[in-house]
């Protein structure tokens, strides 16, 4: 179900940044897959359908998260947080911790930004670092959280000198500094502080149904925990218990297509990337099987053709990564 990536060279990074959510970037005749996010937290610009677009791709994996994203005093703030850069080792993808240097005024309102632009040339030296990087990800990304306290600090300034120059107030910058000195202080208070936010995140979205679910059953949260002591807090959209087995599904549901976006699609898929791997879970205190499920539904009866085809390829990679998949 990846798409095929267009190919750009290295000196070509903003425009392929510009043009496509995820890409292969080429170095001195080398290779690698590069994905970038919006913002840190995980926002509907599908960071994970940009993610698993990358994971056909066999050689080095990279994406590019901002330390933050401020948007003024009128938008939102987002920070980084432990367990996404955690859940990128897990899928042995390299993470560029990134900021923001250039922005426009948002016309709208009288303290937001709009149109954000990473520091390219920052990116293309981490980018080659990478490439010659000789052990996992794993290593890579635990490094990174070490060195945080630059691209964080040149967030701070490259924010402050915005501000300045679009007549624009931002957010607090102490709030920013004390989580810099958080992670510098201590890794494991940051990732604490992390999980907490991510648990709270969790608990919220476990509430809340969304009309692209489509949700009539048990929705539960379900916390993976992997040998790396990273903790993932998820939340699947259907639960079903049948015998010693439990299935876990996640939903993606249409109102006025035959199928759900292939963005919202991929996102799911991504998600069976995690569940299928379980290798058993724990529900009240009973040890028993998983099984992931990715459930498609919409309102329209009829499948268009060009929808048939997507259910044949998706029919395929389930039976090819063990997971189940349901349409209606």
């Amino acid at each position: 179900m990846c798409r095929t990536l267009a190919k750009f060279d290295i000196n070509e990074l903003e425009k392929a940044i510009r043009s496509s959510g995820s890409f292969l970037l080429n170095i001195n005749k080398n290779d690698i897959a590069l994905s970038w996010r919006v913002s840190p937290k995980r926002t509907r610009s599908y960071p994970y359908a940009r993610i698993y677009d990358t994971l056909g791709f066999a050689g080095k994996k990279i994406t590019i998260i901002p330390f933050m994203k401020d948007e003024g005093k009128d938008g939102d703030r987002d920070f980084i947080q432990w367990d996404t850069i955690s859940l990128m080792s897990l899928l042995g993808i390299y993470v560029i911790i990134a900021y923001y240097k250039n922005a426009s005024k948002n016309e709208q309102y009288d303290n937001k930004i709009t149109a954000q632009q990473f520091d390219y040339t920052y990116i293309k030296c981490k980018v080659i670092e990478i490439l010659s990087f000789q052990s996992d990800s794993l290593h890579w990304n635990i490094q990174q959280i070490a060195k945080i306290d630059e691209p964080a600090s040149l967030a701070i300034s490259n924010y402050m000198e915005l501000s300045y120059l679009l007549k624009v107030s931002m957010h607090s910058y102490d709030l920013a500094k004390k989580r810099i000195d958080k992670i510098k202080a201590d890794k494991s208070k940051f990732m604490l502080f992390s999980r907490i936010l991510a648990e709270k995140a969790q608990k919220r979205e476990a509430t809340t149904i969304q009309p692209k679910e489509n949700i009539g059953k048990t929705k539960g949260t379900i916390t993976i925990n992997n040998y790396l002591g990273g903790f993932y807090f998820f939340t699947s959209d259907e639960i079903r218990k049948e015998k010693d087995i439990i299935y876990l599904v996640e939903c993606k549901h249409s109102i006025r297509g035959s199928l759900p976006a292939l963005e919202d699609i991929k996102d799911g898929l991504l998600k069976m990337v995690l569940f299928s791997n379980i290798k058993y879970i724990i529900f009240r205190n009973k040890s028993y099987k998983s099984t992931a499920v990715l459930h498609l539904s919409s309102l329209l009866e009829n499948k268009k053709e060009s929808s048939k085809d997507l259910i044949k390829q998706i029919k395929a990679e389930a039976n090819i990564n063990d997971f189940i998949f349901e349409c209606e």
